[in-house]
């Protein structure tokens, strides 16, 4: 079962937009003006989508003055990570059971 810090990553990362941001984010912080730079979108709407992102855990921001840089929050990525990766190993081992069996299956066949 999903935890609720898990069901805010993953909510965050179903809209493209926050995963651009996501994906930007990953090479380095950047301010919010450089997030919204390449973006077809206005500034307060970057704003409400890195909103979303800050309350899942994804990113982090910090004020020092007029400007707010943004940063990756890798401990929160890393937790979605596991649980694709254990969901991944799971349908992994059930597909070589599935393989087995077929295999078996098949050189009973005359």
């Amino acid at each position: 079962m999903m935890n609720h810090s898990l069901d805010r990553a993953f909510t965050a990362l179903g809209d493209p937009t926050r995963r651009a941001i996501v994906e930007r984010l990953a090479s380095g912080s950047a301010t919010v003006s450089e997030l919204a730079a390449p973006l077809p979108m206005s500034l307060p709407a970057v704003m409400l989508h890195l909103k979303v992102l800050e309350e899942s855990g994804l990113v982090a921001s910090e004020k020092k003055g007029r400007v707010r840089t943004c940063r990756i929050e890798p401990a929160a990525l890393s937790l979605a990570e596991q649980w694709v990766s254990d969901r991944r190993r799971l349908w992994e081992a059930r597909l070589d059971r599935l393989d087995a069996f077929l295999d078996s299956a098949a050189e009973e066949t005359p």
